[in-house]
């Protein structure tokens, strides 16, 4: 399943690439993501948790920089992995690309999600707005992550970067699955209908 999000950074391209550029950094900022060992180069192992309705699962797995482009400001994942329980699979491709823009850097991410088992039971929609959560949550962490190293804040002094637990993102995916039912029904919002 093909999933695409966009985000805007308020940073110069530049930064924003220098700090895309460092994996584990990148990764601190997913919710629910540890990397647990470098393997090789730009080759990892880690782990992510992730809530899918009532399900709650730990994915074990490796991620692998497969391109970086400093000329386009692009850079590719490939990660898979299998829940701890046994439960399902997933592999996910990412392509991920830094435009500049009037306040700083959009981010466009393109996702190509594969999934077995027990997450594969949910629909694209709930698979979407987890994602689209997740990635919020991601964009927030990441920006108050450049901001603290603009203030020379070193690594050792930072924070652990705020993760929505399953709980928030299931409910905020809940939400916005809500949102999408109602403006089929009733169409966009109209004060002047109130």
């Amino acid at each position: 399943m093909l999933i695409k999000h966009d985000f805007e950074v308020d940073q110069p391209i530049e930064k924003v690439w220098e700090f895309c550029s460092d994996i584990p950094n990148v990764a601190s900022c997913l919710p629910g993501a540890t990397l647990t060992d470098e393997v090789g180069q730009d080759q990892y192992e880690g782990n992510v948790a992730i809530r899918l309705g009532p399900v709650q699962m730990q994915f074990a797995g490796r991620a692998a920089v497969k391109e970086r482009d400093e000329a386009s400001k692009t850079i590719v994942l490939d990660a898979a992995g299998a829940d701890e329980k046994g439960r399902g699979q997933a592999a996910l491709g990412l392509k991920a690309r830094l435009v500049p823009t009037a306040n700083g850097t959009r981010v466009e991410v393109e996702q190509d999600l594969q999934l077995s088992g027990a997450a594969a039971q949910y629909g694209r929609g709930m698979i979407s707005d987890v994602s689209a959560v997740m990635l919020r949550d991601f964009a927030t962490n990441m920006q108050a992550r450049i901001d603290a190293f603009d203030r020379g804040v070193s690594l050792d002094q930072m924070e652990a970067p705020k993760s929505a637990g399953g709980f928030a993102i299931g409910l905020a995916a809940a939400w916005m699955a809500l949102k999408r039912v109602a403006r089929r029904f009733f169409g966009p919002y109209d004060p002047a209908r109130v």
